[in-house]
């Protein structure tokens, strides 16, 4: 397996810092940007980010962490990855889930009937938009669709009709048993899972209090201790991303929770790239 690392923005990365991060990620060979989808905040959405940073770039990838497919149609989606891949070809990396994280979010993506098997017949639909020939002309190789969440239904659909998992929020522990279920439910379903396509999303308090990050996080997991959630530092980082290299993950998204990316990007290219593979 290839360990990669790539950093995600989150919400706190304001539109006009996002050139000059851009540049600096390529100049320094990182190997990928991911924009989370935040409606309510002042995020970049994540299609206009993806499009904006290939369009500065030759090397690094982009991706959603994540973006909503319920609630999208799936035939447009489908036409604009198309568009992305043909202008940067093998560096889109599209992640879709479930439903937004915030509650007050979820409302703006509407769907007829009960939401998972909205979810499963979106993914059916854009995986047939993807392959077909009309929509796909000089798109180079097949676009793989990762998918997130972390129930048991997640697990089935991610190896019934992914290509993928990019995880967040769970300890080494649960992202095995993840990948566990996931292999499981592509068997039954005749499909295999590669195994370098196993990812997780990663917080690190760099440069800000981690007892409010970890209130923060509590309230998502209360039943899990926060510390097992997100790393207080580099080192804690280390030794996390160790263990779920061992629970088989080898894709990584690391986020910063808060505070200035200057110092942050600095400190990733440091800890983070010698560690590629």
């Amino acid at each position: 397996m290839s360990i990669r690392f790539g950093i995600g923005v989150g919400g706190d990365v304001p539109p006009g810092d996002l050139p000059r991060l851009v540049d600096r990620l390529e100049s320094d060979g990182v190997d990928s940007l991911w924009f989370s989808e935040l409606i309510y905040s002042p995020a970049v959405d994540p299609f206009v980010g993806m499009a904006f940073a290939a369009s500065r770039t030759t090397k690094l990838k982009v991706g959603t962490s994540v973006a909503i497919l319920p609630g999208r149609q799936p035939v447009l989606v489908a036409k604009q990855l198309i568009s992305l891949s043909a202008l940067a070809p093998r560096r889109i990396l599209p992640v879709f889930g479930l439903q937004p994280a915030l509650p007050g979010e979820r409302e703006l993506f509407p769907v007829d009937g009960r939401r998972g098997d909205v979810f499963d017949a979106s993914l059916r639909q854009l995986r047939s938009a993807l392959d077909n020939d009309d929509i796909r002309q000089g798109t180079p190789g097949r676009l793989d669709i990762w998918l997130g969440g972390r129930a048991p239904a997640a697990f089935r659909r991610i190896g019934t009709l992914g290509d993928g998992w990019l995880g967040s929020f769970l300890t080494p522990t649960e992202a095995q048993a993840g990948v566990a279920a996931i292999r499981g439910a592509a068997t039954e379903a005749g499909r295999t899972i590669d195994d370098d396509h196993f990812g997780m999303t990663l917080l690190v308090t760099d440069g800000v209090r981690p007892d409010d990050v970890m209130r923060r996080i509590g309230t998502q997991r209360p039943e899990v201790d926060p510390r097992e959630l997100v790393a207080t530092g580099w080192d804690a980082l280390h030794r996390m991303i160790d263990d779920h290299i061992a629970a088989g993950i080898s894709k990584f998204v690391v986020v910063p929770a808060g505070g200035d990316t200057t110092p942050f990007v600095d400190r990733f290219v440091e800890e983070m790239l010698p560690r590629q593979t």
